[in-house]
C-alpha cells in the first residue's frame, strides 16, 4: 500500500526523531562513563595523597625517637662515668610520657668481660647496700630461657628508665639471646644505630608488638676508624624500646578519611638464631582493625587501597591504607556523572534538532519554489531563534565556568589552604623547639617551613588565577587590584578613576565587567606597545559605564575581524547578554579606547531571557554558610612567606 505524502513526511519525523533520540543517547552513555572513570581515578589520586601525608607523619615519628636515642648515646659520650641519678635527671627531662609517648624504656647496657666481671658485681653490690631502697640486682643474670653460660663479654643492663616500671631488667644480660647478641656484637662493629628485629616477648602482645633501637657507646676520644678500634673502645650500648601501636596512635586520627583501615607489616622477619630472612616472610606488626591474620584486598573493587614503604633502619616496612569508595566520593561525586549524561544527552539532541531544522528548512525552501518569500522570512525567523539560543546557551555556558572557577578556587582554598596552614604550624613548633638543642634538624626544619610558604605562594596564585578572591568583595575592589596588578606585572603605568558603589552591581554583573577589563589590559600588553593606560569605572543613575584607554600604536579596523582572534568578540558577547554595548575607538600611533556600559540592574536582563528565580542555580537563591574548615583555611592569607 502506497504512502500519501502527509504520511510519508509523518513517518519521516518520527524516523528522524528516533536516530537523534539514538545519538544523542550514545553520547550521553559516553560522558557518563568518562565522567564515572574521571572520578574514581580523582578521588583514588587523593585518598592516595592522604595515604602519602600519613606515611610521612610516621617516618617523622620514627625520626624523632631515634634522635632521643642519638642524644642518649651523646649523654654517655661526654664522659666516662654517667652515675645512676644524671642518667635519671636526663631522663626525667626528656618527659617521655608527654613528648615520646611510645618510648616504653630507654636503658644502657654496660659491655662487661669475663676479666671485669667480678669487679661490676662489686660495684653493683656496693651500690645497692649503699642506697637499699634501690631496686637493682647485684649479680648478672641470664634471661631465664637458658642456663647461665660462661662467655667473654656480657652486655648487661646497668640503667634504665623509668626504673619504677621495669626492676625485673636490671642487670639482665641481653646476650643471652642469640639473636640479640648478633645485633648487639653488629653495631658493636659498625657504629651504625641497629633495630630488635622482632618484637620484645617479655612486653609485646597481638596486636601490640614493642620494637627496639640500640646505639653503641665509645670511650671519648678514642679512634674509631677501624673495626678492631672500635672493638677497643666499645663501653656498651643505649637502647629505646617502643610501642608500634602508640608509634602510630592518631596518624589516622589526622586523616581526612572515614573507615580507614591501616595495616603496619614488617617484611624481613629473621628467623631464630638470626640466620638468613625468607623473601616471602612478613609480619603484620599493627592492623587498626585487629585483624592479625589477613591483609586488605588490594582488588577488592569497593574499596580505595595504598600501599607505602616505610624504611626503618635497614628494616623494610609496608603500611597499608584502605577504605570504602563511598567514603571518598562527595555527593557532588555521585551527582556529576548523572549530569553529565543528561548535558551530554540534551546537548547532542539540540544540536541534532538544531542540523535537523536547518536542513529540513533548506529541503522545504527548495521543494515549495511557488511560496519563496514566505519560506524565507519562515527560515531566517527560525534562524534568529536558533542563533539567540546559543548565545543564551554560550551565556550560560560562561556562566557555568566562571561558577566553577569560583568553587575550584574555594575548594583549594578551604581543603588545601587548611592542610598547609596546619603542615606549617606544625612546622614551625619544630623548628621553634629545635632551634638551640638540635642546631641541623632545625635548619632542616627552617628549610622545610621556607618550602611550605613557598607552596602557599603557589597555591594564593593558583586561586588568584581562577578567580581572584577580591572579585567576593565587590566590582570596585575587583578593578583597584587587576589594576595594581597589571601595574606589577608589566611595569606600565596605569591611572584608576573610578565612583562606583558596589552594593547596586550584581555578582554576575560584576564578574561580566571584571573580565572585559582583563582582557582589555591582555590585549594592550601583547599588542598595543603602550607606556601609560587609563582606567575609568563610573555608576550613572541608570547605567554602569567603564573605559580603557592607551595611547599604544592604536587598533586598525582590520585587526578586529582578524580570522582566530576571539578577544573582541568575547567582549562583545558578554557585554550583549548584559543588554549594553561596546565601543571601540582607535587611532594608529596614538592610542586605544575601548568603552563598555550596560544598565545598573538586571530588570532588562530577566526581561530579555525569560528566565525566573526558578531557572536560577540553587547556591544563587540560598547562599550556603561558611564551613568551619574555610574559617580555619582565611588564616592562609595572612601568613608571611
Amino acid at each position: 500500500m502506497a504512502l500519501t505524502p502527509a504520511q510519508q513526511q509523518a513517518f519521516s519525523r518520527y524516523q528522524a526523531l528516533w536516530v537523534g533520540v539514538a545519538i544523542s543517547s550514545c553520547i550521553g552513555l559516553l560522558m557518563y562513563l568518562a565522567t564515572t572513570r574521571f572520578i574514581e581515578s580523582d578521588s583514588r589520586e587523593r585518598f592516595a595523597n592522604h595515604a602519602r601525608n600519613a606515611q610521612n607523619t610516621i617516618v617523622a615519628r620514627v625520626k624523632s625517637y631515634t634522635d632521643v636515642l642519638r642524644a642518649t648515646a651523646s649523654l654517655f659520650r661526654t664522659s666516662d662515668t654517667i652515675t645512676r641519678a644524671q642518667f635519671h635527671e636526663y631522663a626525667a627531662g626528656l618527659a617521655l610520657q608527654d613528648n615520646f609517648p611510645a618510648i616504653d624504656t630507654i636503658n644502657y647496657a654496660e659491655h662487661v668481660t669475663q676479666q671485669t666481671r667480678p669487679a661490676f658485681e662489686r660495684r653493683l653490690h656496693e651500690e645497692q647496700d649503699a642506697n637499699p631502697g634501690l631496686a637493682i640486682s647485684a649479680a648478672i643474670r641470664p634471661n631465664g630461657t637458658e642456663v647461665e653460660r660462661v662467655r667473654e663479654s656480657y652486655s648487661v643492663v646497668t640503667f634504665i628508665e623509668p626504673s619504677s616500671a621495669s626492676t625485673t631488667a636490671f642487670g639482665l644480660d641481653l646476650q643471652t639471646n642469640a639473636y640479640v647478641e648478633k645485633i648487639i656484637l653488629a653495631t658493636r662493629d659498625s657504629g651504625q644505630m641497629m633495630n630488635s628485629g622482632t618484637p620484645i616477648g617479655a612486653i609485646s602482645g597481638p596486636n601490640r608488638a614493642f620494637l627496639g633501637l640500640r646505639l653503641p657507646i665509645y670511650t671519648p676520644g678514642a679512634p674509631l676508624d677501624s673495626v678492631d678500634q672500635r672493638r677497643a673502645a666499645y663501653r656498651g650500648s643505649v637502647g629505646i624500646a617502643f610501642s608500634v601501636p602508640r608509634l602510630v596512635q592518631g596518624v589516622l586520627a589526622e586523616m581526612p578519611v572515614n573507615n580507614v583501615r591501616m595495616t603496619l607489616l614488617d617484611q624481613d622477619i629473621p628467623p631464630p638464631g638470626g640466620g638468613p630472612v625468607s623473601p616471602t616472610a612478613m609480619r603484620i606488626l599493627f592492623d587498626s582493625a585487629g585483624q592479625l591474620h589477613s591483609l586488605p584486598d588490594e582488588a577488592d573493587p569497593a574499596r580505595f587501597t595504598t600501599t607505602l614503604p616505610v624504611n626503618f633502619h635497614g628494616r623494610a616496612w609496608k603500611v597499608t591504607f584502605s577504605t570504602p569508595k563511598k567514603e571518598i566520593y562527595t555527593e557532588f561525586d555521585t551527582f556529576y556523572p548523572k549530569l553529565a549524561a543528561f548535558a551530554g544527552f540534551g546537548g547532542s539532541m539540540l544540536m541534532y534538532a538544531l542540523l535537523h531544522t536547518l536542513t529540513s528548512s533548506r529541503r522545504r525552501a527548495l521543494m515549495i519554489a511557488a511560496d519563496m518569500t514566505q519560506e524565507l522570512r519562515a527560515s531566517q525567523a527560525r534562524l534568529q531563534a536558533s542563533h539567540e539560543t546559543l548565545r543564551r546557551l554560550a551565556a550560560h555556558t560562561d556562566q557555568i565556568k566562571e561558577l566553577e572557577r569560583k568553587r575550584i578556587a574555594r575548594e583549594i582554598h578551604d581543603d588545601l589552604g587548611q592542610n598547609l596552614l596546619a603542615l606549617r604550624i606544625e612546622t614551625d613548633m619544630l623548628a621553634s623547639r629545635t632551634r638551640s638543642s638540635h642546631t641541623r634538624l632545625h635548619a632542616r626544619a627552617h628549610a622545610t617551613l621556607q618550602q611550605i610558604d613557598a607552596t602557599i605562594k603557589s597555591v594564593r596564585q593558583i586561586i588568584n588565577d581562577l578567580r581572584p578572591n577580591v572579585l567576593d568583595l565587590g566590582l570596585s575592589a575587583a578593578v583597584e587590584w587587576q589594576v595594581k596588578e597589571f601595574r606589577r606585572v608589566t611595569g606600565i603605568e596605569c591611572e584608576l578613576h573610578e565612583q562606583v558603589r558596589d552594593d547596586c552591581i550584581s555578582d554576575q554583573r560584576a564578574t561580566a565587567f571584571f573580565r572585559i577589563l582583563q582582557e582589555s589590559l591582555s590585549n594592550i600588553t601583547r599588542h598595543a606597545q603602550a607606556t601609560r593606560v587609563s582606567v575609568e569605572l563610573t555608576l550613572l543613575t541608570d547605567s554602569l559605564y567603564m573605559s580603557i584607554r592607551d595611547n599604544g600604536n592604536g587598533l586598525a579596523d582590520m585587526a578586529r575581524q582578524k580570522a582566530g582572534s576571539f578577544g573582541l568578540v568575547g567582549i562583545e558577547e558578554r557585554i550583549t547578554m548584559l543588554g549594553g554595548s561596546l565601543s571601540i575607538k582607535g587611532v594608529p600611533g596614538i592610542g586605544t579606547t575601548v568603552s563598555v556600559s550596560a544598565p545598573a540592574d538586571d530588570a532588562r536582563d530577566h526581561e530579555g531571557s525569560g528566565e525566573n528565580d526558578g531557572n536560577q542555580a540553587p547556591w544563587e537563591i540560598n547562599p550556603q554558610p561558611v564551613p568551619a574548615s574555610r574559617i580555619t583555611a582565611e588564616r592562609l592569607e595572612n601568613l608571611s612567606p
